[in-house]
């Protein structure tokens, strides 16, 4: 799709969100059989118990502690299979994945403790993308060194517009032969900083697993500044998995899982770890190191919740489990300054665990985080998380499939 089809749609679905609404505009889960929390501000995106084929539907709550909610006969349903959610600028972004295709983007906020619709739009199908001041970046990510440039679009939060889009040459950029696939991008002041891992193709296969980069970016004209390069663990995050943090003093911190491989196994030497760039600095700090490994008796990060004061609830997985693509089971809290890992207590035995969701709410207090369990019974449940005591407890049901999202509006 170009740019001015893009446009086109998106002005079409602005100038009808600006219109008088209809009674349709404003979505009102009936979130029946037995739910105390029909409305509310928390948002749970649920993929529905079916074998194949099934979209997602969005149910609201009053409370992530008490309650329950279901899928039958409520929620909103969303366009297509694969969704994935961010929120921004207090609004609620819904984003299919078209699998190589243009996937459908649609926004809402909160009114009256109701899902409210403000647009839907196309774009292509991106695998990174963030809030970035008042627009959420998207980066398309080119896996075909034939064809290696990887295009950004900039797309206004307040006017629901793309307003500017470019491109980055991404074989270019990793300078060695492979092309530098985005794992995720974060905004550190006004640059943005795009952790990434090579590969050979879209096999995902590399001849370096070693090393960790970050390509940082000037956020006005997404001009590529440097690439900041670390050999002390493998690359930061995951594929379309956020690695990197911000502190309250602006310094940014990152795992690395040490998930590498040359096509047929895990390659990376190295052990999973958190690196630290400073504040103020655009360079990986070399006397700071966060062994994971050996504070974990040997385990990996997967993914991690920025709760504030340096805190994180982590998801880890054994030696034994470790891959590319495994979201980890054991949870636990870590302080990267004190480089401290404790278990988190109160959780189901993992063998009563199918998943645990990647997308989390926290108010960022330092303290509290909101997770979801998927149990293998079919049921699930909103867990809070208390780093302060390292103990989990049971909340909200959420009854009729699988918990994907765990998020909050004002």
């Amino acid at each position: 799709m170009n740019i001015k089809t893009t446009l086109a749609t998106l002005l079409i679905a602005a100038s009808l969100a600006s219109c008088s609404k209809s009674t349709n505009d404003t979505v009102n889960p009936d979130n029946s059989g037995g739910s105390s929390s029909n409305s509310g501000k928390y948002i749970v995106t649920i993929t529905p118990a079916a074998s194949t084929g099934v979209a997602d539907y969005l149910l609201t709550s009053s409370s992530l502690d008490t309650g329950s909610i279901t899928t039958v006969r409520s929620g909103v349903e969303q366009d297509g299979t694969y969704r994935y959610y961010v929120t921004s600028n207090n609004k609620f972004f819904s984003m299919l994945y078209g699998q190589g295709n243009p996937g459908a983007v649609t926004a809402y906020n909160i009114k009256d403790g109701k899902l409210n619709k403000l647009t839907n739009f196309q774009t292509e199908t991106v695998q990174a993308f963030a809030p970035v001041d008042d627009d959420l970046l998207l980066f398309k990510i080119s896996r075909s060194p034939a064809s290696p440039l990887s295009t950004w679009y900039k797309v206004n939060t307040n006017n629901l517009l793309i307003t500017s889009e470019g491109t980055t040459n991404t074989l270019q950029l990793a300078g060695n032969g492979e092309l530098a696939h985005f794992s995720w991008i974060k905004q550190v002041g006004n640059k943005v900083y795009a952790p990434y891992f090579c590969i050979k193709d879209n096999t995902f296969k590399t001849a370096y697993p070693d090393s960790a980069w970050i390509a940082v970016f000037n956020y006005a004209d997404m001009k590529l500044e440097k690439v900041i390069k670390d050999n002390r663990t493998s690359f930061i995050g995951k594929y379309f998995t956020d690695g990197l943090a911000v502190t309250e003093n602006n310094d940014v911190y990152g795992f690395s899982g040490s998930v590498a491989t040359d096509g047929t196994k895990l390659s990376s030497a190295k052990p999973s770890a958190i690196v630290r760039i400073k504040a103020g600095t655009t360079e990986f700090d070399k006397s700071y190191l966060f062994n994971f490994e050996d504070a974990s008796a040997g385990m990996n990060i997967t993914n991690w919740l920025y709760l504030g004061n340096n805190t994180f609830i982590v998801a880890a997985t054994t030696k034994a489990e470790k891959g590319a693509y495994t979201n980890g089971l054991n949870v636990g809290i870590i302080n990267v300054v004190d480089k401290t890992f404790k278990k988190v207590s109160g959780l189901p035995a993992n063998t009563e665990i199918n998943s645990l969701t990647t997308n989390n709410y926290t108010p960022k207090d330092g303290k509290i985080g909101y997770i979801g369990v998927n149990l293998k019974d079919g049921t699930g449940y909103i867990y809070k998380v208390d780093a302060s005591t390292q103990t989990a407890t049971r909340g909200l049901k959420v009854s009729g499939g699988t918990i994907t999202a765990v998020q909050y509006l004002k």
